[in-house]
């Protein structure tokens, strides 16, 4: 999960709820020139964090607060053959976009531990097989992907809280195209990413979030419960084309 410190607390946002926010994103997009299977790539964008079920596992810190996602250490393959297994039941390319997404976050871990190795390299096979069997070349598969990534990091650089003051502009990462990306603020408080991407002029995303008073839990079901009676609200951006 998305820990965010409050002054009065923290602010948690679900990994399942900043897919969601991803893939609003995604829809926004301007396809006017290259698609990828659109509603089949919002469909892995919206789900390539059903991996995570925050209240099912260990999500406190050895202080006892919330764990942020970026402080996990372990990584579980078996958790990430079942995700990767799970996708296919949406379609290949479903699949396939979710399984290069596991790739990509657990690539600097294989030469480390085995397992992981293992896992990457059947799933790099099975990528190749989809790729054959759905007709598409690697250059077009990487192209989906990226921007499946690229809507990915806008919606973590949201999530986060990570946008710069004073109008400075924060990259975002590389779209499908290769052009880097940027997003800040305008004088409005309207966000504004350069060049522009999106198919119209402006649009608002939304995501859900839960906000807890209590600093530190003596257990995790102590923490679950807390995060089922906590008030929740909707955080909402405006995203505009600057003139």
């Amino acid at each position: 999960m998305i820990v965010n410190l409050q002054t009065d607390g923290w602010e948690i946002i679900y990994h399942r709820a900043h897919a969601l926010l991803a893939a609003q994103i995604a829809g926004h997009w301007d396809f006017s020139k290259q698609t990828y299977r659109l509603y089949e790539t919002i469909a892995a964008i919206a789900h390539h964090d059903h991996l995570e079920k925050e209240w099912e596992e260990d999500q406190l810190t050895e202080a006892g607060a919330p764990l942020d996602f970026t402080l996990e250490k372990e990584t579980q393959v078996e958790k990430l053959r079942k995700h990767a297994d799970e996708a296919l039941y949406q379609g290949r390319w479903v699949a396939m976009l979710i399984s290069m997404h596991l790739c990509f976050l657990n690539q600097g871990k294989g030469d480390e531990d085995p397992e992981i190795a293992d896992f990457l390299q059947v799933q790099r096979q099975r990528q190749a097989e989809w790729q054959a069997e759905l007709e598409i070349s690697q250059e077009d598969a990487e192209k989906a992907y990226t921007f499946m990534r690229w809507c990915d990091r806008l919606s973590l650089i949201l999530s986060q809280r990570q946008i710069p003051a004073a109008g400075r502009k924060l990259e975002i990462t590389n779209g499908p195209s290769g052009e880097s990306y940027s997003i800040y603020q305008l004088d409005s408080g309207d966000l504004s990413v350069t060049p522009w991407p999106f198919s119209c002029e402006k649009f608002t995303v939304k995501v859900d979030a839960c906000y807890l008073s209590q600093l530190q839990f003596s257990s995790n079901d102590e923490l679950t419960q807390a995060l089922k009676e906590a008030p929740r609200k909707s955080l909402a951006w405006t995203l505009k084309k600057s003139d």
